[in-house]
């Protein structure tokens, strides 16, 4: 199977992996650039290694045949049985080819396993067309929004983040 927990080892590809996704000239290249609205660096190796001595934390990686990261997702457990998903981070070059729904079908597994009953996320208000894609695969808004808080981007923009979660 293309889709494993991820290792400390991977940090370093997984960073470059999630911040060529998000920003940059690279992530231009997809349809998940937030580089329009945010400058800097979406996280950094400090952060990401930090997430592995976490136990309520696990990142999922993709690789493809040649075993290269091209595709993970963040996964949290949180209070009231949910789990929040995100940093959900495609190649660029690869994000037409399912990789994104097929780390979201690893999560909702995840999710059961772990005894999670909803997943939630957090969207940019703005990406009308990524909201519209993750409503496709159930995720639906609460009504909440919250600010975006950041210590490694800086805003071009105000950016708020719509929650939305799904039943697993």
């Amino acid at each position: 199977m293309p889709i494993t927990q991820a290792q400390l080892s991977d940090v370093p590809v997984l960073n470059k992996l999630v911040n060529n996704a998000y920003r940059g000239e690279t992530s231009k290249l997809g349809w998940t650039s937030e580089s329009h609205l945010l400058e800097g660096i979406r996280i950094d190796e400090d952060e990401l290694s930090s997430y592995f001595a976490r136990p309520e934390i696990a990142i999922l990686k993709y690789t493809n045949s040649e075993d290269e990261i091209v595709g993970c997702v963040y996964l949290e457990k949180t209070a009231n049985q949910r789990l929040y998903l995100g940093m959900l981070s495609v190649n660029p070059l690869m994000q037409n080819a399912s990789i994104g729904r097929q780390l979201l079908m690893a999560a909702d597994e995840y999710a059961r396993r772990e005894d999670c009953k909803f997943i939630k996320i957090s969207v940019i208000t703005s990406r009308h067309e990524l909201i519209a894609w993750y409503q496709r695969r159930g995720f639906m808004p609460t009504g909440e929004t919250i600010p975006l808080i950041t210590e490694t981007s800086i805003a071009k923009v105000p950016v708020d983040l719509m929650i939305m979660e799904k039943p697993v």
